[in-house]
């Protein structure tokens, strides 16, 4: 008999109780050998007073069994609670969110019958690093954190799908011609990745005019990598285009440990009526049982699943007049499914995994980068100062300086606004105050200094930035107008 694979189950909130028992159902029909360890997570651990939604004891059991299988949560708006699921990814390292997004036409209404598209998506840093600040009375800010690590890691994740997926091409999306840093690196490694896969099709978009060929033609797209909010964005869009995004699963796949889940949130709105579609957490454990070794088991669950498609047994959601056959609730769908365990389609293509290769499996650990050599040439002070005359304020700071650091400009909301600024540039209460150094580099106590007399002069400094050279090369960003 073969070893069961102990798993983590959480039941979430909302439809979430109504749909993983259909799941969990699913599965044992098709002789899943897995051993199910249920935790508590979400909006009854958020009323305890846990603000992260997850209890200690749940974490030693994810951090036992290494896979999770999650309904969707609800996370409380406001009072300072964090999103259970930006945690877990980032606790366990998920570095790698997988989003199948595939049409069933014509049983599924869709724009896109050849529809057949996977985002991988960067799940741990960019934006969703959720450190923000409100520096003013006016400015708040969220900082964009893209590492070469992370960026290195999803895009040979992607680079590897593909090719143990029998994928033609993989395409990144970045907006680099207005973030040349953060964008840019994503772009830059992405090109060095792709080089090593020569069989592999690549090609990178903008990814506005990206997203906008990726809802007009997605037939033109198989594999998509991009960074973590670009990602979460699109994979919603493509997931909808399909047909419905509530059938769409995710897998979220990190070196050690992994989660698999559906797209979708957790609908309060419908829970408790019985016409939730389990379909996106179904396709989540279907990616499970690939990962964990069952390819077998995943195959037959997503071919039964086809079928019941094709027999015309739908939810309320996707039920539709002249195609439908049955409008059934969660639980008859379940049994549905469940009942043609073995079968495979024959309108809908029938899906085949490979029983060699494990497809989900996570790229090996990344050798770090040398250092390079890093140059500290100046320094932005931000300050916060409900000034309107732009020339008067410049004139101000700059009597600031010292002998190592020198105003060069200032900005506000990225735009030169002294020396040389225009009239007509509106201006709030937060400042960019550009010191270079007047002789090659400054050091902390230049810094030191510098910020001696701001506070001298009761000027409010609220941040600053170092500039810097790395391997002699700027290393940071010019003000528009500059």
């Amino acid at each position: 008999m073969e070893q069961k694979v102990p798993i983590t189950v959480a039941f979430g909130d909302g439809i979430g109780p109504e749909i993983m028992p259909e799941v969990l159902k699913i599965l044992k029909a098709a002789n899943a050998a897995i051993e199910i360890e249920t935790i508590e997570i979400g909006e009854k651990v958020y009323n305890q007073g846990v603000s992260s939604g997850i209890a200690d004891s749940s974490w030693e059991s994810l951090r036992r069994t290494k896979v999770f299988l999650k309904s969707p949560i609800t996370t409380p708006q406001g009072g300072g609670f964090k999103s259970l699921n930006v945690t877990v990814r980032k606790t366990l390292g998920l570095y790698a969110n997988v989003r199948p997004c595939v049409g069933y036409y014509p049983i599924i209404q869709t724009k896109h019958p050849k529809m057949d598209v996977v985002i991988v998506r960067e799940n741990e840093e960019d934006l969703y690093a959720g450190i923000e600040h409100r520096q003013t009375d006016e400015a708040y800010q969220s900082l964009k954190l893209v590492t070469q690590p992370g960026t290195e890691k999803i895009v040979r994740y992607a680079f590897e799908y593909a090719k143990a997926n029998n994928r033609k091409k993989v395409s990144c999306f970045s907006k680099d011609n207005i973030m040349k840093l953060t964008d840019g690196l994503f772009h830059k490694i992405f090109d060095e990745v792709g080089a090593e896969y020569p069989d592999i099709e690549k090609d990178h978009w903008i990814v506005d005019i990206g997203s906008a060929r990726l809802a007009d033609t997605p037939e033109i797209f198989d594999v998509i990598v991009t960074s973590n909010l670009y990602g979460d964005i699109i994979s919603d869009i493509a997931a909808q285009i399909t047909g419905s995004v509530g059938l769409g699963g995710s897998a979220n796949i990190g070196e050690s440990c992994a989660m698999f889940e559906a797209i979708h949130g957790s609908a309060p709105m419908i829970a408790g009526q019985g016409i939730a579609n389990p379909s996106g957490l179904l396709l989540g454990a279907v990616q499970m049982l690939v990962h964990i070794g069952q390819p077998e088991v995943a195959e037959t669950v997503h071919n039964a699943w086809l079928k019941t498609l094709e027999d015309g047994i739908h939810t309320p959601d996707i039920y539709r007049e002249g195609v439908s056959q049955k409008r059934v609730s969660t639980q008859e769908f379940g049994d549905a499914v469940a009942a043609r365990v073995g079968q495979r389609p024959t309108t809908l293509a029938a899906v085949e995994y490979d029983k060699e290769r494990n497809v989900c499996s996570p790229v090996p650990r990344l050798q770090r980068r040398p250092a390079g050599k890093k140059e500290v040439v100046g320094i932005d002070v931000f300050v916060h100062d409900r000034s309107t005359d732009k020339q008067a304020f410049g004139d101000k700071i700059a009597a600031l300086s010292t002998g190592k650091a020198k105003l060069r400009l200032v900005t506000n909301r990225g735009v030169l606004v002294w020396p040389d600024g225009f009239p007509e540039t509106a201006v709030v209460d937060h400042w960019r105050c550009r010191f270079m150094a007047t002789e090659g580099t400054i050091s902390s106590a230049d810094v030191v200094e510098l910020l001696g007399r701001f506070a001298a002069a009761g000027v409010d400094f609220v941040k600053t930035e170092q500039l810097c050279k790395f391997d002699g090369v700027v290393s940071y960003s010019q003000a528009q107008g500059e």
